[in-house]
């Protein structure tokens, strides 16, 4: 898994929208890059909603929000669509992110990990817990604090 002090890998993949998205067009502002396992399941609703709550504090700051899953882009339109989620959500159905972040899990899909990135590109802080909450307190304490 890339850890704090690691510059964060660039990657190309679609969006919910099926439009190219590059992690490098973001160098020059924070980043919350997070993975989650499946659009539309418990945990990623609550993690997704908590951060379009605080969608415009973060952007407030700068802060780019940026969520990642190996689902596919219908699956990641419908998601956004349904909860009204304003920010990326990466289509890995490939699985190419979450293995070049290290976040693979052993069913094939992206374990829920949030990589706090600052505007340098290096990753300044690894969040790696189950609880949908601990992600948006650390995003919210790194990037919103202060």
């Amino acid at each position: 898994m890339i850890a704090p002090g690691e510059v964060a890998p660039d990657f190309e993949a679609p969006d919910q929208d099926g439009k190219a998205f590059r992690l490098s067009s973001l160098r020059g502002a924070p980043v919350v890059l997070y993975f989650y396992p499946k659009a539309d399941t418990p945990g990623c609703t609550i993690e997704a909603k908590g951060f379009q709550e605080r969608l415009a504090s973060f952007q407030g700051r700068g802060v780019r929000v940026v969520g990642v899953s190996t689902d596919d882009c219908p699956a990641q339109k419908a998601f956004a669509d349904k909860y009204g989620l304003r920010f990326p959500l990466v289509a890995d159905h490939r699985k190419e992110v979450a293995g070049r972040y290290g976040v693979l899990g052993p069913r094939g899909s992206a374990r829920r990990v949030t990589f706090l990135i600052e505007p340098s590109g290096k990753v300044a802080e690894v969040v790696d817990t189950s609880s949908a909450d601990v992600h948006l307190a650390k995003a919210e304490s790194r990037f919103l604090k202060g």
